[in-house]
């Protein structure tokens, strides 16, 4: 790859990236692609440059959100697929998950937003819902395949749904309590 291109390419990563943490902050209609432009440090006009349209720039920014924990795990030295439940809970359903939704799962901060955005969008989080219902079955008990899949679906939705009430909750301790109650649920998964 060429100097222009590595950096184009660096570019493009730069503003999904800046795109991800404030789709994740502000919902998807909360963030302009001027103003977006304006924080990368480019003009609009570079913006077809990069993107065919605003919905593959958020298919792009939801992907990389997703894409997220993940690479925060292997930053830390985590193997995911060892983490159990209860494990996966604590990191979730947290207060510094509820705190910093720039940073965190796009299904607790844009599950709304994304079920009305594009089809492409909507295809990445499904694809991300299947993977993690998945990861979540093979941490559950349960007497066969289908008792541990609706035990992953529950959880996943409760952690999702349980950051999003506690974020919106102005009540410290109610927010705590969500937070503990749905922690606890997750924990019990495997047994």
């Amino acid at each position: 790859m060429g100097r222009s291109q590595l950096e184009k390419q660096k570019t493009h990563e730069r503003i999904v990236e800046i795109a991800s943490k404030r789709l994740r902050e502000e919902g998807l209609e909360g963030v302009g692609v001027a103003d977006l432009m304006k924080e990368a440090g480019l003009t609009v006009g570079g913006f077809y440059k990069h993107f065919a349209s605003r919905e593959d720039l958020v298919a792009e920014a939801i992907e990389f959100a997703f894409d997220s924990w993940g690479r925060g795990l292997e930053a830390e030295g985590v193997d995911p697929a060892k983490m159990t439940a209860a494990d996966i809970g604590e990191r979730y359903v947290s207060a510094y998950h509820r705190d910093n939704p720039a940073t965190g799962c796009p299904f607790a901060a844009l599950t709304s937003d994304i079920s009305r955005s594009g089809e492409k969008a909507r295809g990445i989080a499904t694809e991300r819902l299947r993977r993690n219902f998945e990861a979540l079955a093979s941490k559950a008990a349960g007497v066969d395949e289908r008792e541990r899949r609706r035990k992953a679906i529950m959880a996943f939705a409760m952690m999702a749904g349980g950051v999003g009430l506690a974020r919106i909750s102005s009540d410290e301790d109610l927010s705590a309590e969500i937070l503990e109650t749905i922690r606890n649920f997750v924990a019990d998964i495997d047994k």
